[in-house]
């Protein structure tokens, strides 16, 4: 029986190192190779364009930022015409504005972020759970890890369809993303894990209105996107915005705009020009503090402190995504969007250097992340967290490769030593 426990034991052991050597190299980038020489931003632009100029099937606008300034810009349309002006739906790429109106109520002292949520809510509270609902904090909430389990995804409603309220989506969205029951609710243990959840943001959505007394769109207007100079942004799209980037599926086709109830989540308009205001107002200029008054430098420290993780990787601080290490003690930060039929915009920013990216884009479902993610690395030599995810089904492939191979060769030592006459006493 020896040879045969031998020949088990050390297919295991290979099995096991395999996987750990294949999660390894994706994770680490050893075979990944830069799309540009390091530090040669004039490269990395053109090689950027290049891609978007291959691969959109409809429009794109693409922003490079290098030491808090606009290195270069790009635009992209295989029909109408489109500028840095125009109107792109972000998809959750509106969570990361939406933490800084919550975060903005938290420098004004009408909101503290180890506070139950319900506390403050009176036109909606969460459902009894099995769970202490006073655990649901705000800044869990920002964080994903408040422990509701909706894992929304929003698709919307059609331009001719009534919206929900917000307490009725709540409640149950009508609009939830396929295969989700659309109930905000806690269901596992909150502060014990990172659950993603786009009701979580709904719920942010309704704070924002009960403490400030404004609907949300007008906070937001008001307190977030007058002060930094984002005069185009809205989350809400009305008849009388021009210049809106027409959506495309991935045949080219133009698609619909829908219309949402979760604002917070899902709806953000903005445009290439507003969304590099957004990311300037995290770097400090020679007469303005980095935040614009709008929150404070500390502030903007603190959404970089981690408060998720998976598999060991810091990955979401205080409403904006922690994507790689910046090699400086800090991390590369900024969130992603992505929606039905193909909006795809990533921006990110490098809090050591000044630098960042912003991708706006319709007509393919991974291009804006995909470019992103090279560009975090061509900034480190780090893969970020979305293209480590992007890379996770080829690496599930190779490790069943190799696995299967290890099993054939077991099998087929098991059957040599069954020919020499094993098992030998």
């Amino acid at each position: 029986m020896r040879p045969y426990v031998y020949t088990m034991l050390i297919a295991i052991f290979l099995g096991l190192l395999w996987a750990f050597l294949t999660f390894t190299s994706i994770d680490r980038g050893w075979f990944h190779t830069a799309i540009a020489p390091k530090g040669d931003i004039q490269s990395f632009s053109t090689a950027a364009q290049n891609e978007i100029a291959t691969r959109s099937q409809g429009n794109a606008v693409l922003l490079l930022i290098a030491d808090g300034e606009i290195y270069s810009g790009y635009t992209h349309s295989t029909k109408q015409a489109i500028n840095q002006q125009t109107l792109f739906q972000v998809a959750s790429l509106s969570k990361w504005v939406t933490a800084w109106g919550v975060l903005s109520l938290v420098e004004q002292g009408k909101l503290d972020l180890d506070t139950p949520v319900d506390t403050y809510l009176s036109r909606w509270h969460l459902p009894p759970s099995q769970f202490d609902n006073t655990k649901v904090t705000i800044r869990r909430l920002l964080s994903h890890t408040a422990g509701l389990t909706d894992g929304l995804g929003y698709g919307g409603f059609l331009p001719e369809q009534d919206i929900q309220s917000l307490e009725q989506s709540l409640t149950q969205a009508e609009d939830a993303s396929p295969g989700k029951d659309g109930r905000v609710m806690v269901g596992i243990e909150p502060g014990s894990a990172f659950a993603y959840s786009g009701g979580g943001y709904t719920l942010l959505q309704l704070l924002i209105e009960e403490v400030s007394g404004q609907s949300f769109n007008d906070y937001m207007q008001q307190h977030i996107f007058q002060p930094l100079g984002m005069m185009r942004s809205t989350y809400i799209l009305d008849t009388h915005h021009e210049n809106v980037a027409t959506l495309y599926d991935t045949q080219g086709k133009p698609a619909t705009h829908y219309k949402f109830t979760a604002l917070a989540a899902s709806s953000l308009y903005t445009s290439g020009h507003d969304m590099t205001l957004f990311i300037q107002a995290h770097f400090p200029t020679n007469d303005l503090a980095a935040g614009r008054g709008v929150l404070s430098p500390e502030m903007l420290t603190r959404m970089r402190e981690p408060h998720a993780s998976e598999l060991g990787a810091d990955i979401w601080g205080l409403g904006t995504i922690l994507y790689a290490s910046n090699n400086k003690g800090d991390f590369i930060a900024g969130h992603d969007g992505s929606n039905e039929p193909a909006i795809n915009t990533s921006v990110r920013y490098n809090p050591a250097t000044g630098d960042g990216i912003v991708i706006l884009e319709t007509g393919n479902k991974f291009l804006a992340t995909e470019l992103a993610g090279e560009w975090v690395y061509w900034q480190t030599s780090n893969i970020d967290l979305m293209l480590f995810s992007m890379k996770s089904e080829q690496m599930i492939n190779i490790i069943l490769l190799g696995w299967l191979v290890l099993i054939l060769a077991a099998i087929a030592r098991f059957v040599r030593l069954y020919k020499a006459g094993s098992p030998r006493k």
